[in-house]
């Protein structure tokens, strides 16, 4: 589904250059798990990024089941962006008067889809994140916990074939956390290719493999200890 080819990203120029990514390859099938771990300026944020078509590579390819995205246009981009792939950040990014519902709503209304049928598809995106019956609560009436499952509802109700989750637990308790994961888990065994980044190696445990960063490139890969934790 997914392959990075030498894949380079410099910020800025001459002697203020900075190489966020150096030459790296990787390739994610469809259905995978995947935990990307790193320590801070490893360049796993940066890869994230450009696998979410929010940024562009400075050299190397990137394709998305053969499409070699770096030829794409801006809108092109935006329109595999709004498609394929779904974001869930550490912050939940919710809008603070609006319901649980309208938030889940939001991307569909950038689609432009009918009344009807973001109603519908917002309220069948919160009963699979197990928020039947909150649609009309506001941020502020929801734990931390239930507000990240919102977001993640966001993320899923255009129904994207990928779902990128950024420090998606950062926020959380521990066993808010562990619920979280779970619920990742159970849209990945539906067939949503996860890419996670993390810091929490109890977290990546539940991921089917790990991806390591170290000053830019991908180091060895391996099967997490934990790996199909329920």
């Amino acid at each position: 589904m997914i392959r990075l080819d030498a894949l380079t990203k410099t910020y800025g120029s001459g002697s203020a250059a900075f190489q966020a990514l150096r030459g790296v390859n990787l390739q994610i099938d469809a259905g995978e798990f995947i935990a990307v771990m790193g320590p801070s300026g490893s360049g796993k944020s940066t890869a994230m990024n450009l696998i979410g078509c929010l940024d562009t590579p400075t050299a190397g390819s990137y394709r998305f089941h053969g499409i070699e995205v770096g030829a794409l246009d801006r809108d092109q981009r935006a329109l595999l962006r709004r498609r394929q792939l779904g974001f869930v950040f550490q912050g939940f990014h919710l809008l603070a008067r609006t319901t649980a519902q309208e938030n889940v709503e939001l991307p569909l209304l950038y689609r432009g889809s009918g009344r009807r049928e973001r109603h519908a598809l917002a309220r069948d995106a919160l009963g699979r994140v197990g928020l039947a019956g909150w649609e009309h609560h506001v941020p502020a009436e929801l734990s931390g916990g239930q507000q990240q499952r919102v977001a993640i509802a966001r993320a899923i109700v255009t129904r994207p074939a990928v779902l990128l989750a950024d420090e998606p637990t950062g926020n959380l308790d521990s066993e808010r956390s562990r619920e979280i994961m779970a619920l990742l888990s159970g849209l990945n065994s539906e067939g949503i290719t996860v890419v996670m980044v993390t810091h929490d190696a109890d977290m990546a445990a539940y991921a089917r493999r790990i991806v390591r960063f170290h000053d830019g490139r991908v180091v060895p890969q391996e099967a997490p200890a934990g790996a199909a934790v329920a």
